[in-house]
């Protein structure tokens, strides 16, 4: 039987033979998978270790965009606009199962706002060059109202349609952690770093972590040790340096989801000014909307952030300026909350849409590498100015980036996305494998959802999930799209999975009761009799 290299233990024992890493990346989001990949495929031996899931934190609760950013344009942001449209074209090519082109419409309710956006979008198309995804262009109003059929009618002059990109960001996650250990690289989660090691000269060369599962402490020693941990960032800089000042300052994003009806068509929604002045987005999902977000700045991080009342009335209230169906608390199938970590502005700016969204990498006296900042669209190209830096600090002999046109692993054209399945990719086959040999698996994990048992078993054995939450949340998406349908889904998902990691009824009814709790921060209106465990 053939090795199956996304088996934990598989995985394990590469971190315990192995001597000294060339890389090791502290961090399992975008950013630390996106250098992990960009550093093995280069050739550097390569170690990632996450405290809890990959794309636990923000990088499982964006907008689900991949997009220059038509608000850095309007504030002159070009180059940062130009490169993240560049890359938005790489990943659309280079997971074309998980990222794809996406039509927009900007409601306008004047003349001079259809002028403006009209001409603003093209310099955003100008901009896109080769990679262009479709040119932008004004619509009447019977054609805007045609395509939107829930957008508010009365002085209404017609839209701006323009093309961007979306994506599944966690199930993307996944697959640059699967591509990540194809190559060779050595990807673990449930590993958290507790500290850092120094030789004689104070320049750091290891790590210390420990396995949250066995409870077990590793020494480990690399050349490069970056810290790509998002929002943490300061924790690990800390460990450096107890008087380091705080780099990062979390900006709260929040978002609502919401039953296909409030959007029936397949264009999103662009509301460019709220009435504070900031963007907000309606997106098709998965067959639901996603609409956010927020941009609060927070003192604190964690994390599982909570949505404050006033985002969810923010939303709620701008949403429905736009909307001719009413949405309502009642109406809110999940909110799920992220933070950005922003680089904290030096002059104590508080607006956090004037603090840059670009990526900053910080080199400590001791040698470690710190990245702060970015966003998903740009992930690759953050990856490569990261594992340039180590090279030009002297840490790693030089090489090339070789990540441009790397596919990401289910690579595969998908036209058709009827099925739900198109996620997966080249991988479908896989999961039907798994059906064919246990006809079971066929069955949905809840009345009230698409999603297979046979995704169970695939997350469990082939996308290193190893928690209830990590399926229900990350891999099969279902906390994200009905909190109140995934939560009566965990006992089916924990005993599906009980049987692949041989765990007993105790383990399972802790999974069980943990997901729960977790799971309570996404359901808006507790009044729901279904809001309990079958």
């Amino acid at each position: 039987m053939e090795r199956n290299i996304f088996d934990r233990n598989t995985i394990l024992k590469q971190l315990e033979t192995n001597d000294i890493w060339d890389v090791i990346v502290i961090g399992g989001g975008a950013t630390g998978l996106g250098i992990a990949l960009d550093s093995v495929t280069r050739g550097y031996k390569t170690l990632l270790l996450e405290q809890s899931d990959f794309a636990k934190g923000t990088s499982s609760r964006s907008t689900k965009l991949v997009h220059g950013g038509v608000r850095y344009l309007a504030q002159g942001n070009v180059d940062l606009v130009k490169e993240a449209l560049f890359e938005r074209g790489l990943l659309l090519k280079n997971a074309p199962h998980l990222a794809k082109n996406q039509s927009f419409i900007i409601p306008n309710y004047s003349w001079w706002n259809a002028i403006f956006y009209t001409t603003g979008l093209k310099v955003y198309d100008f901009l896109s060059g080769k990679l262009s995804l479709g040119k932008s262009k004004f619509i009447s109003k019977s054609k805007a109202l045609q395509r939107i059929e829930t957008i508010k009618r009365n002085k209404l002059k017609g839209g701006v349609v323009y093309q961007d990109g979306q994506f599944d960001d966690a199930r993307l996650a996944v697959n640059v952690a699967q591509t990540c250990l194809e190559n060779g690289a050595t990807i673990l989660n449930y590993i958290k770093v507790n500290g850092l090691i120094k030789n004689s000269n104070k320049i750091i060369n290891g790590v210390i972590a420990s396995d949250i599962e066995k409870n077990k402490t590793y020494s480990i020693k690399g050349k490069a040790i970056i810290n790509a941990t998002g929002v943490f960032v300061d924790n690990i800089l800390k460990m450096d340096k107890s008087s380091n000042k705080n780099l990062i300052r979390p900006s709260q994003g929040v978002h609502l989801v919401l039953d296909k009806t409030f959007l029936p068509g397949n264009d999103a929604i662009m509301i460019p000014k709220t009435d504070d002045g900031r963007v907000l987005f309606l997106v098709p999902w998965h067959g639901k909307v996603v609409v956010g977000t927020t941009d609060t700045l927070l003192k604190e991080h964690s994390l599982e952030p909570i949505a404050l009342e006033e985002e969810i009335n923010f939303i709620l209230s701008n949403a429905n300026a736009y909307l001719t169906k009413k949405v309502t608390r009642k109406d809110v199938l999940s909110i799920f909350a992220g933070l950005r970590p922003l680089a904290a502005p030096k002059d104590g700016t508080e607006k956090t849409k004037e603090i840059s969204r670009s990526h900053k990498i910080l080199t400590s006296d001791s040698g470690l590498i710190s990245v702060i900042g970015g966003k998903w669209t740009t992930f690759r190209r953050m990856a490569q100015d990261t594992i340039d830096n180590a090279i030009k600090a002297g840490l790693l002999i030089e090489k090339e980036c070789v990540t441009k046109d790397l596919k990401i692993h289910g690579a595969k054209e998908t036209k058709d996305r009827s099925n739900h399945l198109y996620v997966y990719g080249s991988d479908q086959k896989g999961i039907l494998d798994l059906i064919a040999e246990s006809p079971e698996l066929a069955e949905t994990i809840h009345p009230n959802t698409h999603f297979l048992k046979a995704e169970v078993v695939w997350a469990a054995k082939y996308e290193m999930a190893r928690t209830v939450e990590d399926i229900l949340a990350r891999r099969a998406r279902l906390l994200f799209l009905d909190a109140i349908c995934a939560i009566q889904s965990a006992p089916v998902v924990a005993k599906l999975l009980a049987k692949i990691l041989d765990k007993n009824s105790d383990w399972e009814k802790k999974q069980i009761r943990e997901f729960v709790k977790i799971a309570d921060y996404y359901v808006l209106d507790k009044t729901e009799p279904s809001f309990h465990v079958q």
